[in-house]
């Protein structure tokens, strides 16, 4: 795997050299000049050679990272620790010289050579004659849903046979009838279908084991529902999967590390969202105390990280009235308790402002699941499988939901924004949380999306 790797590194700093080192060529001048470029230029291939087996070996132990953006995280490391190495060499022994920015030059042409090279061995099969040709496998319900996937995948899969088990036992003789006297695995073969969805409501005396294995075994890539699910949609199948699939499903891991890291990414955006925000409260705060009559600020009591209750800080949007004689109920998107700077408020997500507040005290994080009111949360968890599962991380400002899924309050939405929810948990990572602070920003300056 290293040595794989050294080789396709080596290759696109060759090509980042045939490109960004002609100056250095047309610059040359005497022997001398050709001999200290090859001293040079082999430093540095050296250089970043070893930044990039530094790279990613810290990039391969985040085993719960999104794979699709590990090139794009481990050549930004990669070029950073090069970088730095470069720069260090040229400041101490003055190596480099004048060629210093040819360098540089060489190292942003290896870097887009490396990711784009990713990105389209990742896309091309959408080409629609590319395409991997499928066939679902499975009964019941998630049979159909499977179906549905691949019909809505955008020309990304091509379906060639739906097998429904429901009305036959799927055993060898089953299968024969269904494959014209074949085995599934040389009807796949012969049909040139590259992938089989295996989507079960009900395994027991209908799942053809051994069919199966012999085309897992074949070489033929064989999924199960769930995890198509996740990949084409970004959220988690909750329906259909069982404790056990939690215990030993890839994902789910946050090391102490990792949380170390992401505390220190919620101070430093808290503060800086602060600073940045801080002229704006006198205003929002002036405003406020226009509408309408009460306080500032809005206090409420949120579930956090291991069901620990606390104090939410937002800036009031409703009526202080707003539940007097109602007690606890969900906001819907034209509530008539919202005021109508609230309703500007809520709409530009600046409510959530003094949230910072509490990501500085450690009880919520920039981003994670959205702290729900414990009234709901004690409906929700007999409700709601796997429910509590998005406590086991701080609550967000904001999150994968809230930038995935628009406004909803109720039941049907809770579900729903339990699938982001625990796909983000299942799948964190840094650059993940990034990713979402950059797209909540869009959802900020476009002034749509959820809450």
């Amino acid at each position: 795997m290293a040595i794989s790797l050294i080789m396709w590194d080596g290759l696109w700093l060759v090509a980042g050299a045939l490109i960004g080192g002609i100056p250095m060529l047309n610059a040359l001048g005497t022997d001398a000049d050709h001999a200290r470029l090859v001293t040079e230029f082999s430093v540095f291939c050296g250089v970043v050679l070893f930044a990039s087996v530094l790279a990613n070996a810290f990039v391969s132990k985040r085993k719960n990272s999104e794979k699709e953006y590990d090139i794009f995280f481990s050549t930004g490391l990669l070029m950073l620790i090069a970088t730095s190495i470069l720069l260090m060499l040229n400041q101490t022994v003055g190596m480099f010289g004048r060629n210093a920015h040819q360098m540089l030059v060489v190292l942003c042409c290896f870097g887009l050579f490396r990711c784009g090279v990713e990105v389209l061995s990742q896309y091309w099969l959408y080409l629609p004659f590319l395409a991997p040709m499928v066939l679902v496998i499975g009964n019941g319900a998630q049979l159909s849903q499977a179906e549905d996937l691949v019909l809505r995948s955008n020309g990304r899969f091509r379906l060639k046979k739906v097998v429904d088990c429901s009305d036959l036992t799927c055993d060898q003789n089953g299968l024969y009838a269904i494959t014209n006297g074949k085995q599934l695995h040389e009807y796949l073969r012969r049909e040139r279908i590259n992938k089989v969805i295996v989507s079960f409501s009900e395994r027991r005396g209908a799942f053809p084991v051994d069919e199966i294995l012999q085309c897992r075994m074949s070489g033929i890539e064989v999924i199960d529902a769930v995890t198509f699910y996740e990949s084409m949609n970004k959220k988690l199948f909750i329906e259909n999967i069982t404790p056990s699939w939690f215990i030993f499903s890839s994902g789910f891991r946050i090391s102490t590390m990792l949380r170390f890291f992401k505390r220190l990414l919620d101070i430093g955006g808290a503060l800086f969202g602060l600073v940045v925000c801080l002229p704006l409260f006198p205003l929002v705060a002036l405003l406020i105390k226009l509408d309408s009559s009460g306080p500032i600020f809005f206090r409420q009591v949120r579930v956090g990280e291991g069901d620990r209750l606390f104090t939410i800080f937002k800036l009031r949007s409703m009526r202080q009235d707003a539940e007097v004689g109602t007690g606890a109920v969900w906001a819907s998107k034209d509530d008539p308790r919202i005021t109508k700077l609230g309703a500007f408020l809520r709409k530009s997500r600046l409510d959530e402002l003094p949230q910072l507040i509490n990501v500085l005290r450690g009880e919520m994080s920039l981003v994670g699941p959205r702290p729900e009111r414990p009234e709901f949360v004690k409906d929700l968890k007999q409700e709601i499988p796997f429910y509590s599962e998005r406590h086991y991380m701080k609550p967000g400002v904001t999150g994968w939901a809230q930038v995935r899924y628009p406004y909803g309050a109720s039941l049907q939405d809770a579900v729903e924004k339990l699938r982001y929810d625990l796909y983000y948990i299942k799948n964190y990572s840094l650059l993940f949380d990034v990713w979402v602070i950059l797209l909540t920003i869009g959802v900020v300056v476009f002034r749509k999306g959820a809450r």
